[in-house]
């Protein structure tokens, strides 16, 4: 096993992805080693000493790739430390407060239960206009106080710097 952390991620229409791409820089930037790359593309998890799973919510359900991925998964996941992260509460305020404190889909307890990530984390999300599909647009135009970037980068940087100070105190380069 190399001692490389994956950050794997669902994206929609990219906000999740450049969340996903921020803590993998944030990663290296600490030293580590991390391959950044969509659930869909991940074929082997030998390499990785560490993962971090982050997908975007939708109505608070969790894209079915990455749910798919947490699902076939779990048993190495479970051996191994992991994070997992969700983006996509819009509006101020305390992203988990806007889920009334939940953290993943009630769903998904059994497979959060196996795995025990070492932390679950939700960030705001970002609507990009111009990257929705007709019905999305409808929606949004509705309620534009719940359109742009709501993400909160230095909350994320935080949160990923944690993650590294996490793996490099446990031995993971």
């Amino acid at each position: 096993m190399e001692e490389k952390v994956l950050v794997a991620f669902s994206s929609k229409h990219g906000a999740t992805a450049e969340i996903a791409e921020r803590v993998g820089q944030t990663l290296r930037g600490s030293g580590l080693k991390v391959d950044v790359l969509p659930v869909d593309m991940v074929r082997d998890l030998t390499p990785y000493r560490a993962f971090v799973v982050g997908t975007a919510a939708y109505m608070f359900r969790w894209r079915s790739d990455a749910v798919l991925f947490l699902k076939k998964r779990q048993n190495l996941l479970a051996q191994r430390p992991t994070w997992l992260f969700s983006s996509g509460p819009l509006g101020k305020g305390d992203p988990v407060e806007l889920l009334k404190g939940q953290r993943f889909p009630k769903s998904l307890q059994p497979i959060i239960d196996r795995i025990k990530p070492r932390d679950v984390a939700v960030f705001h999300g970002f609507v990009n206009m111009q990257k929705l599909n007709l019905f999305e647009k409808f929606v949004f135009n509705r309620q534009p106080a719940m359109q742009g970037d709501f993400r909160d980068w230095d909350a994320i940087i935080s949160w990923a710097n944690t993650i590294a100070a996490d793996l490099k105190k446990s031995g993971a380069r």
